[in-house]
C-alpha cells in the first residue's frame, strides 16, 4: 500500500510543470551534474537551499546537518566536501545559517539536550569563548550574533580542511562564503566573510568576528 499519497501526487505535478517548461530537462539531467556551488546549511526545514537561491535542481550540490557545522571528524560533510572540490570541480562554497537556528539557541540556553549535545559541543566552545562580548549587547541581539558568529566559525573550519587547502596549493578557485538566511523575511544577507586562498583565512575571520573573540 502507497503511503502518503499526497507527496507522490505533490511530485507528479512538480515533475509535469517543469517538462512542459523545458522537455528535455530531465533527460539531460539524468546524464551528468555540474553544478558550481556547494552549499553547507542547516538541515531546518524551513530553509530550503535550492529554493532560496532560486536554482533548479543540478545547480547546487547540498551538504546539511544541524546547525550547519564543519567538524574535521564528521566524514559525511568531509566526503561530500571532497567530491564537490575533486570531481565536481565547484568554484564557489557557501555555508549559509539562519537566524533562530535551534542549534544555537541550544547551546545558549544553558541545559541538556540528549545526544545533540555531542554533536554542539564545538558550538557550545564558541559560544562559551564569545560570551563575553555577546553579553555586552541587548538580549534580543545575542542570538542573532552567535548565529552569525557560528557562520564565521565554519567558514574558517572548510578553509582549514584539507580539501581546500589541497586545492588551493594546486591552483584551483575556491571561494569559501558566509552567508544566514532570515526566516522572517526570506532574505539571504552577506557576511563579509569570502576567502579564497590560504593566507586569508586568519585575517578574514578575525575581521568578521571583530572584537567578540
Amino acid at each position: 500500500m502507497q503511503m502518503l499519497p499526497e507527496l507522490f501526487d505533490n511530485n507528479r505535478r512538480w515533475a509535469g510543470e517543469i517538462q512542459r517548461a523545458d522537455p528535455a530537462f530531465f533527460a539531460t539531467l539524468s546524464r551528468q551534474q555540474a553544478p558550481s556551488y556547494l552549499w553547507i546549511g542547516c538541515s531546518d526545514s524551513r530553509v530550503p537551499a535550492n529554493q532560496i537561491v532560486g536554482l533548479l535542481p543540478g545547480s547546487l550540490f547540498v551538504q546539511r546537518n544541524v546547525a550547519n557545522q564543519v567538524q574535521h571528524t564528521d566524514l559525511n560533510c568531509l566526503s561530500v566536501l571532497q567530491y564537490a572540490v575533486e570531481v565536481l570541480q565547484v568554484r564557489h562554497i557557501i555555508v549559509c545559517g539562519h537566524y533562530g537556528c535551534g542549534g544555537v539557541g541550544a547551546v545558549m540556553d544553558d541545559q541538556e539536550h540528549g545526544l545533540i549535545d555531542n554533536w554542539l559541543r564545538p558550538l557550545r566552545g564558541l559560544y562559551q569563548r564569545s560570551r563575553p562580548a555577546l553579553e555586552a549587547l541587548a538580549p534580543h541581539e545575542r542570538f542573532d550574533r552567535l548565529c552569525e558568529l557560528n557562520v564565521i566559525e565554519q567558514v574558517y573550519n572548510v578553509s582549514q580542511t584539507t580539501v581546500v587547502q589541497h586545492a588551493w596549493r594546486h591552483g584551483q578557485e575556491v571561494i569559501v562564503h558566509g552567508w544566514i538566511y532570515g526566516l522572517h523575511d526570506g532574505l539571504l544577507r552577506d557576511l563579509d566573510v569570502c576567502i579564497t586562498a590560504p593566507g586569508e583565512v586568519g585575517p578574514q575571520r578575525q575581521h568578521a568576528m571583530g572584537s567578540t573573540q
